[in-house]
C-alpha cells in the first residue's frame, strides 16, 4: 500500500487523500478546494484541476461536508470519476446542497451545466449509516471494507476506517481522522478514539493552539454580552460555514 496527498498538505485546506492498494485499486478520502492564503499566486488550473491519475480510484469516500472537503467533487466528476460517492446519511443528505452552492459561487450560474452535474452526484452517492462496515467493490481478489465513526465536528463529519485484505497477506486497517470536533458538542456524538489501526492519517488543523474550554469560553461570552447591554452597544455574531451556525 502507499499513501498519496493531493492537498492539506503542504498547508489545511484541499483535503484530498490516496489510499493506493495495489496496481488496480485505489480510494480517495475527500476532494476539497484549497482556500485563503493557499491560493495566493496560484491559478485555477493548479487550484481545481484533478492533476492526479484517476485511473485506478474505484471509491470516493467523504468525511464531511465543508468545502475545503468536498470542494473539488465537479471537477473530479469531470475528470471522469464515474465510481461510488460514499458517506454518512447526514453528509450524503447535505451534499448536493454544498456543491450546488459551490457551483454558483464559484463556477458558474448556468443552470444546465449546474443540474447536470448534481445528477450524476445523486447517481454515484451512497449512504451508510455509522458504526456499519460498508464492502468496497475493487478490482481483483484483494478485499477493502469501511466504517464512518463520528467525529464530532459537524452534522454527518465521520473519521473513516479503512480494511484491506490482501489475498495473501493479514489485512491491516488505515485510519483517516478527517476534521475531528471537541466532546460534548450540543447536537454531535463525541468522537471516540478507533479500537485499533496500523496507519492514522490525521488532520491537524488547530495542532498548534490551545482551545479555550467550554466553561471559559461562555463566561467570556457573557462579559461581552453584559457590557453591550449596560452601554446600549452592539454584538455581532458571524455565522459561517456549516456547523459554526
Amino acid at each position: 500500500m502507499e499513501i498519496l496527498h493531493h492537498g492539506a498538505v503542504n498547508g489545511v485546506t484541499g483535503s484530498c487523500h490516496q489510499l493506493v492498494i495495489d496496481s488496480s485499486n485505489s480510494v480517495l478520502v475527500d476532494c476539497g478546494l484549497f482556500q485563503g492564503a493557499e491560493t495566493s499566486g496560484r491559478g485555477d488550473d493548479d487550484l481545481l484541476s484533478i492533476e492526479f491519475d484517476i485511473s485506478t480510484v474505484q471509491a470516493l469516500l467523504v468525511t464531511h461536508c465543508h468545502i475545503d472537503h468536498v470542494g473539488r467533487l465537479p471537477y473530479l466528476l469531470a475528470a471522469g470519476f464515474s465510481g461510488p460517492i460514499i458517506a454518512t446519511e447526514a453528509t450524503a443528505a447535505l451534499l448536493p446542497m454544498v456543491i450546488e452552492d459551490a457551483l454558483k459561487v464559484g463556477v458558474t450560474r448556468n443552470q444546465s451545466i449546474i443540474k447536470a452535474c448534481l445528477s450524476r452526484l445523486s447517481e454515484q452517492l451512497i449512504a451508510v449509516p455509522y458504526k456499519r462496515w460498508f464492502v468496497l467493490d475493487l478490482v481483483g481478489e484483494v478485499k477493502t471494507k469501511i466504517k464512518f465513526q463520528p467525529a464530532g465536528h459537524i452534522l454527518g463529519s465521520a473519521y473513516i476506517e479503512v480494511d484491506v485484505k490482501p489475498v495473501t497477506e493479514v489485512s491491516s486497517r488505515v485510519v483517516f481522522s478527517g476534521d475531528l470536533g471537541a466532546n460534548y458538542s450540543p447536537l454531535l456524538a463525541s468522537p471516540k478514539s478507533p479500537y485499533k489501526a496500523d496507519i492514522v492519517v490525521i488532520e491537524s488543523t488547530y495542532g498548534d493552539k490551545d482551545h479555550q474550554g467550554r466553561r471559559e469560553r461562555a463566561k467570556s461570552l457573557e462579559k461581552v454580552l453584559i457590557k453591550a447591554i449596560s452601554d446600549n452597544g452592539v454584538v455581532i455574531t458571524p455565522a459561517f460555514s456549516i456547523g459554526r451556525t
